[in-house]
């Protein structure tokens, strides 16, 4: 019996296939390690122009106007009279100015709108006449449908 060596097909250029899928793994990880560069530097400017009475989105989602900021902290108003203290890591982005008088103005155009319909409710509500509606067990059919019961507790006989 005897062997013969027969050379494999090949296609030339053996080197640069091997490479190609290298090349390509470190060509995305610099452009993945570029943008997340980027948006860091981003935020340090956000967090950097930070000034008392600017409205803030907290990575958490917490809504307050700035307070105060020291190096590391930030103090945010989240209600009237609330205060809170948070890194200065934890600010997610800035409300622009226009928007925040765009959300002052439409709370206020609702609790006016609120106002209105409360007095005119009052108003209906003394010129209708709503009849009798019946038990609250009853049905529109005029069965009276069992009233769901509570299991005993330990100190009922």
């Amino acid at each position: 019996m005897q062997l013969l060596a027969v050379p494999m097909a090949s296609s030339g250029g053996g080197g640069i296939t091997l490479l190609l899928p290298l090349i390509l793994i470190v060509g995305m990880i610099w452009f993945m390690s570029r943008s997340q560069r980027k948006q860091r530097e981003r935020q340090a400017q956000t967090v950097a122009a930070l000034v008392p009475g600017t409205k803030v989105i907290t990575t958490s989602g917490l809504v307050g106007i700035v307070e105060e900021t020291d190096d590391e902290y930030v103090t945010l108003e989240i209600s009237e009279g609330v205060l809170v203290q948070v890194v200065k890591a934890a600010i997610g982005r800035v409300i622009p100015e226009e928007d925040a008088a765009a959300d002052e103005a439409e709370t206020s155009t609702e609790a006016t709108a609120a106002d209105e319909t409360a007095e005119t409710a009052d108003d209906d509500a003394e010129k209708v006449d709503v009849p009798d509606a019946g038990k609250a067990g009853d049905k529109a059919d005029g069965k009276v449908q069992d009233t769901p019961k509570l299991p005993p507790t330990h100190t009922e006989n």
